[in-house]
């Protein structure tokens, strides 16, 4: 484990692909930090618009790395990129997201003053804005229903991590230990990273304030075919690696993970019908559907009367508008 109170050298992981459009404020986010990281590394993804040359030119004011790399996904980028560096601490800022002047200073704060066991991740709240970069919502995180820091299985499983990856300092040995990100996911990785650090026994502290801004745009990676199959990946392994542990009464996979991820693709239908995209919203109903049989009978009745209604597009949107089924599938 890095000694934080020897080593406190930073590097900055970008991952960058068809980013033209924000890497240039991102990067100027972090020129204004103090401290200044050790490393700044942009990992271009393979990407096919003018980003990696804004990148270049910036390279030529600034100290920063522009590595290159076929496509593969933001998970392969930011292990290729820590791979390339040696400072004890990461920090992962996404091309369109931005930090605020005091976000490395904040975080690394919480490592000089963390007792305990060894601390794996330090994180903080963050704003919402949208795709250019206005204001839709302060400390997003700050929610006294979400568990900060994060202390139980139980709630994380049931409530998701809900940690942006740009909001977060990140111990290289506790990286390194748990293997980095799983390169097969491109969505909900970072969910999966912190979990596992959880597992691994790494404490993490939470900072209460925002310290960066999280742009979510219909371009975002959360929008794809790829994010989508990586979501069912995801759960996937979630239920594969939580069975039932009844001595402790917890019953992964009826009440938590499936309930969990029922809304979750209910809340992507609803999103797909504002688009009118039929195809999706018929998809999105039957990965909802293949959960149904692992919940508990109440919700079980319930979904099992409702979702297969709304694999027919004009009945799904009357009950989004009436705000009645679907009400109350999204409790």
């Amino acid at each position: 484990m890095t000694d934080t109170n020897s080593d406190l050298s930073i590097v900055v992981i970008i991952p960058l692909y068809n980013g033209a459009r924000w890497i240039e404020r991102s990067i100027a986010s972090v020129v204004l930090q103090m401290p200044q990281p050790n490393d700044i590394i942009v990992v271009d993804d393979g990407s096919i618009d003018g980003g990696p040359a804004i990148v270049e030119e910036l390279a030529r004011r600034h100290p920063i790395r522009l590595l290159r790399k076929p496509n593969g996904g933001q998970s392969s980028a930011r292990n290729f990129g820590v791979a390339h560096s040696k400072s004890a601490l990461i920090a992962l800022l996404d091309q369109d997201d931005v930090w605020y002047s005091h976000h490395l200073e904040a975080l690394v704060e919480a490592f000089k003053h963390h007792e305990g066991p060894p601390l794996g991740w330090a994180y903080s709240d963050f704003d919402d804005i949208d795709s250019d970069g206005k204001m839709v919502s302060r400390a997003y995180v700050s929610h006294p229903r979400l568990e900060n820091p994060k202390r139980h299985l139980t709630a994380i499983l049931g409530q998701g991590i809900i940690i942006q990856p740009s909001a977060t300092l990140i111990s290289r040995a506790a990286f390194e230990a748990i293997g980095g990100f799983d390169e097969r996911l491109c969505g909900y990785e970072d969910d999966d990273l912190f979990l596992r650090m959880f597992r691994a026994g790494f404490d993490n502290t939470y900072v209460p304030c925002s310290t960066s801004q999280w742009r979510i745009h219909s371009s975002s990676c959360g929008a794809s075919d790829r994010h989508d199959n990586s979501l069912r990946l995801y759960i996937k392994k979630l239920l594969d690696s939580f069975p039932d542990d009844q001595w402790r009464g917890h019953y992964y996979a009826r009440d938590m993970i499936a309930p969990r991820f029922v809304r979750v693709w209910i809340q992507m239908y609803i999103r797909a019908s504002r688009y009118g995209n039929h195809a999706k919203m018929k998809e999105y109903v039957n990965d909802a559907l293949a959960l149904v049989p692992l919940l508990g009978p109440r919700r079980r009745l319930i979904y099992s009367a409702a979702l297969p209604l709304m694999r027919f597009p004009l009945l799904g949107k009357a009950m989004i508008a009436t705000h009645h089924i679907a009400r109350r599938i999204c409790r």
